[in-house]
C-alpha cells in the first residue's frame, strides 16, 4: 500500500513542479544494475574439472570457480630421482631441450648386461631370443656371483639384460642362462655387466607442480610431476583451481565441465558486488533538475513495508538520449542517470528501486549543503 502512495506523491511532485508549486522531490522508477563486468581467464590451458559455479550465483574473493585437469607425468621404473632440473613454471622443452630431459631416474636394477649368442648350446633354440623371458646369470671366473635377469631389447650384435637380483661387479663376464640349474642345454650366451643408465623422465607443456626431490625413492608408477598446457606467465606455478578475484555475482559461464580450455580464455563473467548500481530515466525537461554529485534517497520496490533506506549519489547523467523502442515515435527524449548504492545481502541483480531526489539540492554541494 506505501508503494502506491509513493507512486502517487511522486506524481503530484511531479505536476506539482510542472505547475511552479514549488514542490522539490522527484521520484523515478529504477533497476538495480552491474556498473562493470570482470572477465575471469583461464591461466593455462586443460581440461575443465569440477566446475562449481553457475549463472547467479553469489561468490567471495578466493572462491574456487572451477578446476583445470593437469597432466601427470608417472615414474616409468623403480629408482631413485636424479638430475632433477625442472622448477615449477618451467616450459618442459626447453629443459629438455638443455640437459635431455626434466629428470632422470637411477632405476633399483643397476645393472645391464651386452650380451651375444656366443657360448651359447649350440642349437637353433638357445639361439632365439625371446623379450622379456626370465634369464640366469652366473659369473664365468668360479662361478660365486649369482642372480636373475630379463631380456630387455635385442640389438645388432646381440642382446641386452636387465639385471633383476644378484650382485656382480662392473665388467664383470657372466653367462646366461634359461634355466635356474644353469645346465649346459639351457645355455643362452655370455656378455659383460655394465651399469644400467639412468632412466629419462620427459614432459610437455609447462610444470605447475613438482612432488619429488633429487634423492627421492620412488616407484614405478608413482606421480612425479604436473604439467599443463601453454606457457605460465612470469614462470609462476598457481595452483590448478580458477579463483574468483573479487567478491560479486556470476553473470555468465562460459565453459563446461569436461570442455577444454586454452590460456586466455573466459571461463566466467563477474558483476563485482561493489558495482552494483541504479540506473533510471528521466525526461528531458527534468535534466537540469538533476547533477552529478547529487544526493539520493532508494528503497526496493519489494519492501512494502519501508524498511530499509538506501542514501547515494548521482554519479552519472548520460549525454545521449535513449532509442526508442522499433516503430513507436515520441516528442519527449529521456536519457539514462545512475546512482551509487552500498549493497547489501537485500539487494540482487535486476531488483526495481524507487529513486527520490531533492530537486531543490540539484545546485548545491554537499560541502555547501553542510554550510
Amino acid at each position: 500500500m506505501k508503494k502506491w502512495t509513493a507512486r502517487l506523491l511522486a506524481m503530484v511532485f511531479l505536476m506539482g513542479i510542472s505547475m511552479g508549486s514549488g514542490l522539490a522531490e522527484l521520484s523515478f522508477d529504477g533497476m538495480i544494475v552491474a556498473g562493470e563486468t570482470i572477465p575471469v581467464l583461464a591461466a593455462f590451458g586443460g581440461q575443465i574439472t569440477g566446475l562449481r559455479v553457475e549463472a547467479g550465483d553469489l561468490v567471495s574473493e578466493g572462491q574456487v570457480l572451477a578446476e583445470i585437469r593437469t597432466t601427470r607425468n608417472f615414474a616409468p621404473v623403480e629408482g631413485t630421482v636424479t638430475g632433477l632440473y625442472i622448477s615449477e613454471g618451467d616450459k618442459t622443452e626447453d629443459i629438455t631441450e638443455r640437459y635431455g630431459a626434466d629428470l632422470y631416474i637411477e632405476p633399483t636394477n643397476r645393472y645391464v648386461i651386452e650380451a651375444t649368442t656366443e657360448k651359447a648350446f649350440n642349437s637353433s633354440e638357445n639361439r632365439y631370443i625371446h623379450l622379456g623371458e626370465r634369464v640366469y646369470l652366473r659369473c664365468v671366473v668360479d662361478g660365486s656371483h649369482k642372480g636373475t635377469g630379463m631380456v630387455s631389447a635385442l640389438t645388432e650384435k646381440g642382446y641386452k639384460v636387465e639385471v633383476t637380483g644378484g650382485d656382480f661387479v662392473m665388467e664383470e663376464k657372466v653367462e646366461i642362462y634359461r634355466k635356474q640349474d644353469y645346465s649346459k642345454e639351457s645355455a643362452i650366451g655370455r656378455g659383460t655387466v655394465n651399469r644400467a643408465a639412468p632412466v629419462a623422465v620427459k614432459g610437455s607443456g609447462s610444470v605447475l607442480k613438482i612432488h619429488v626431490q633429487n634423492g627421492d625413492f620412488v616407484e614405478r608408477g608413482e606421480n612425479l610431476f604436473e604439467t599443463v598446457e601453454g606457457v605460465l606467465d612470469g614462470l609462476y606455478a598457481p595452483e590448478n583451481q580458477v579463483l574468483s578475484p573479487v567478491n560479486g555475482i556470476v553473470s555468465e559461464v562460459a565453459k563446461g565441465n569436461g570442455e577444454s580450455i586454452a590460456k586466455g580464455d573466459t571461463l566466467a563473467k563477474l558483476i563485482p558486488t561493489h558495482s552494483l548500481q541504479v540506473e533510471f530515466s528521466i525526461q528531458e525537461a527534468d535534466l537540469f533538475q538533476l547533477r552529478e554529485g547529487q544526493p539520493v534517497r532508494m528503497e526496493l520496490y519489494w519492501d512494502s513495508e519501508q524498511d530499509h533506506v538506501y542514501d547515494g549519489i548521482i554519479t552519472r547523467i548520460s549525454h545521449i538520449q535513449e532509442a526508442t523502442k522499433e516503430g513507436t515515435t515520441t516528442d519527449r527524449q529521456t536519457y539514462k542517470v545512475y546512482a551509487s548504492i552500498e549493497a547489501d545481502d537485500r539487494i540482487r541483480a535486476g531488483m526495481s528501486v524507487i529513486v527520490s531526489v531533492n530537486a531543490a539540492a540539484a545546485g548545491e554541494t554537499e560541502e555547501e549543503k553542510d554550510e
